[in-house]
């Protein structure tokens, strides 16, 4: 099949979207499909056999100037102007224009294509491409209003909840486009059932396809683990990944033994998180790494003795399964679809709650032969039932399935 996959953001090695890009895009020219990813800054790091269509916004929210002010001369049309607009007014505005610029580029190449995979956009762009008779496709991780909730829930003034409320109005339109893809897929169970709850999605237009890990680079350290080394992937800054309780739990874990908190993440300067370490004077005990690869990464979580995931939410959690993976005993909490995904491979702990997980990366950290036990386990976990490779067949079904349904509305 000719494939067009679609994402708004692909950042390399950081968040959802740019890893399940690269590594699906892959897997699918492997399976003898055509794939060309259509993706806005930041671009995706893709393997050989993916050719990549760049369909640039403003970069408003580029990491070195965000909500930056662009010079009148970058304005190019309509859509860029809808873009600064948005921005100015408090909202978030890249999956709408994403949506529009990438219709706008499959109005003139419709007949090069037989599926359009959208990942995670649900923007009003996407009906034009279904209007133009192109079978769809779409990818929701997990349903953005968890984000918008636990945002809310931690605003600490009305003007922040307003300013919030605003960010996150493209959710109204995510909610009417997702209801009008005849294919939805997503990664677990849990985010399946949230999704359907928070957007109105019928019975049967829903499929959960796990996400898959490089097993060949998250593999075992060669090499010993560095004693009381704790390692966290996660945005900092975002209530939702559960940072504050794991900084919190490292500042008690402290008191009693010597302990190192790696954070793969870049800090916000003067930031929540950044303040937080400060407050706790644990700042001689954390440290944090941003911009590695997935060897980097994979090295980086093979050198810890315990990984921990303390996020609020998960829709799947790539972290834990890389985690996992490298046989690196894990400690996350029981949120989302993090119990799905770790099964009995890792020691879940109360969302939120500091105390708890202190006690239970104690745990890990003093008891090598659990150590041992739980690596094992979670390894073998890994290998039994993630896979990019599979990800890509089940996903290649979807857009079968999809195209023969489509024709069959279009021959009645």
């Amino acid at each position: 099949m000719r494939i067009a996959l679609l994402s708004y953001r692909s950042k390399p090695h950081c968040g959802g979207q740019g890893v399940y890009v690269r590594h699906l895009s892959r897997e699918l020219a492997a399976l003898g499909h055509d794939v060309e990813v259509f993706s806005g800054q930041p671009y995706p790091e893709l393997d050989d056999g993916v050719t990549l269509v760049k369909v640039p916004s403003l970069d408003l929210y580029r990491d070195d100037d965000p909500f930056r002010f662009p010079h009148p001369r970058e304005i190019r049309d309509t859509i860029d102007l809808l873009e600064l607009g948005t921005m100015w007014t408090a909202g978030f505005p890249e999956p709408l224009t994403f949506s529009l610029r990438v219709a706008r580029l499959l109005r003139d190449r419709a007949g090069e294509f037989d599926v359009v995979h959208d990942n995670q956009c649900l923007g009003y762009g996407l009906l034009r491409i279904a209007d133009a008779g192109l079978p769809l496709v779409a990818t929701i991780h997990h349903p953005i209003t968890r984000d918008r909730e636990l945002d809310l829930a931690s605003a600490p003034t009305l003007r922040r909840k307003i300013t919030l409320r605003r960010w996150y109005g493209f959710l109204r339109m995510q909610a009417r486009v997702a209801r009008r893809i005849p294919t939805l897929l997503t990664v677990s169970k849990s985010s399946e059932d949230d999704i359907r709850t928070a957007f109105d999605i019928p019975d049967g237009r829903l499929r959960t396809i796990p996400l898959g890990v490089d097993t060949e680079v998250f593999a075992p350290p060669a090499t010993e683990r560095v004693a009381g080394r704790i390692v966290c992937v996660a945005s900092a800054d975002a209530p939702l990944k559960g940072v504050a309780n794991l900084l919190e739990a490292v500042a008690k874990l402290r008191t009693e033994r010597q302990v190192e908190l790696v954070l793969v993440t870049k800090l916000a300067a003067g930031g929540v998180t950044e303040k937080l370490i400060e407050q706790l004077a644990i700042g001689d005990s954390v440290r944090t790494v941003s911009g590695i690869d997935d060897g980097e990464l994979a090295e980086l979580l093979g050198s810890a003795q315990v990984a921990a995931v303390p996020s609020l939410y998960e829709g799947f959690s790539l972290p834990a399964v890389e985690a996992m993976a490298c046989a690196t005993p894990l400690v996350a909490s029981r949120a989302g679809a993090i119990p799905e995904v770790v099964g009995d491979a890792g020691i879940l702990v109360p969302p939120g709650d500091s105390e708890q997980l202190a006690a239970a990366l104690a745990r890990v950290l003093d008891d090598p032969a659990e150590r041992a036990r739980l690596g094992s386990v979670a390894r073998a976990r890994v290998l039994e039932r993630f896979s990019w490779a599979a990800v890509a067949a089940r996903t290649a079904q979807a857009y079968r399935d999809t195209v023969a349904a489509q024709a069959g509305r279009t021959e009645v």
